[in-house]
């Protein structure tokens, strides 16, 4: 049938396709904005990022050395980064899955561990200004002390930080099974951990302990703060060379989100606030870390007869 005049099936037809039409734009429109590229760094579709911070300090200090870089790292990546500071070493083995932590900052010991244990996957870590990018432990006493042989260490008091440290307990258990010292508990008249490596300096600095281990890097920090530190505590031994304390998240992040954290660290000191948070931590820059930087961990703990995957880390 031939419409002279303005068909009413042609006027419907002509509404339905401009509707179509336009609902096509809108899904269209939708689609290129969906997949616009972004200025920043991609967002995860994680509400937020926990991380877990070992108590090398107190845990306010060590709140507040850390609170800029979160804040940076949050706002570059468009998710919070909520911290969670640890009250002693071990815990962040325990805690990691219990708390529900997205990554930690880890020490070297407990890098080794996490990953033997839990598969965590090691990004970044620190290059101190100076260029260096790991640490090692030391085993000092008060000078004038005396202190030198086994014989000279029989009785008297020991203070190590946690038996998930690398500083702050492997080296004085090797350094005494150099000795000859089997077991250091009871050779000691007293010993006890003291949580941090602050505290453990601290207490040999005041009379409260007469053997102490703690890392280089908390030492000299002290030490800048406090000529006491420098002046009145004498190294007898230390460890090798570990990697400072990294950036480590858990395994079934997203790839995206890995690569977007790995890059945002590794790229801070090439613009003016990253660098900002970077001085604020005596930090040069971030490097690349992977699970082989660990393996003089490993060998250390070997060598004095320790497996990691069923060491008991556990102050008892």
């Amino acid at each position: 049938m031939k419409c002279t005049k303005r068909c009413p099936l042609t006027s419907i037809a002509s509404i339905v396709m401009a509707m179509l039409c336009l609902f096509i734009l809108l899904l269209t429109g939708c689609d290129q904005q969906k997949h616009k590229p972004s200025l920043k760094t991609p967002k995860t579709d994680l509400e937020k990022l926990t991380i877990g911070l070992i108590p090398e300090q107190d845990i306010f200090t060590q709140k507040k050395r850390y609170k800029p870089l979160m804040a940076y790292l949050s706002e570059q990546i468009g998710v919070p980064i909520e911290t969670n500071i640890l009250s002693r070493y071990g815990n962040i083995i325990d805690n990691f899955t219990e708390l529900g932590l997205d990554g930690a900052f880890f020490g070297s010991f407990t890098g080794a561990m996490t990953i033997k244990k839990l598969g965590v996957e090691p990004l970044a870590r620190p290059q101190y200004i100076g260029g260096a990018s790991t640490y090692y432990g030391m085993v000092f006493v008060k000078k004038g002390s005396g202190i030198r042989t086994a014989e000279d260490m029989r009785g008297k008091q020991l203070v190590v930080v946690d038996r998930a440290t690398t500083a702050g307990y492997l080296l004085p258990l090797a350094y005494f099974k150099a000795l000859g010292i089997e077991d250091y508990k009871s050779w000691f008249k007293e010993y006890y951990f003291s949580g941090t490596h602050e505290d453990a300096i601290n207490d040999v600095l005041n009379g409260r302990a007469d053997i102490g281990a703690a890392k280089n890097t908390v030492f000299y920090r002290m030490a800048t703060e406090n000529k006491r530190v420098s002046k009145e505590l004498e190294i007898l031994a230390t460890s090798p060379y570990v990697p400072a304390n990294g950036l480590a998240v858990r395994n079934d992040l997203t790839e995206e989100l890995k690569k977007s954290l790995l890059r945002l660290l590794l790229d801070m000191h090439k613009n003016s606030q990253g660098r900002e948070v970077l001085d604020g931590l005596m930090i040069e820059k971030f490097i690349e870390t992977s699970e082989a930087d660990y393996q003089p961990v490993l060998d250390y703990a070997t060598s004095i007869g320790l497996d990691l995957e069923t060491y008991n880390y556990l102050n008892n």
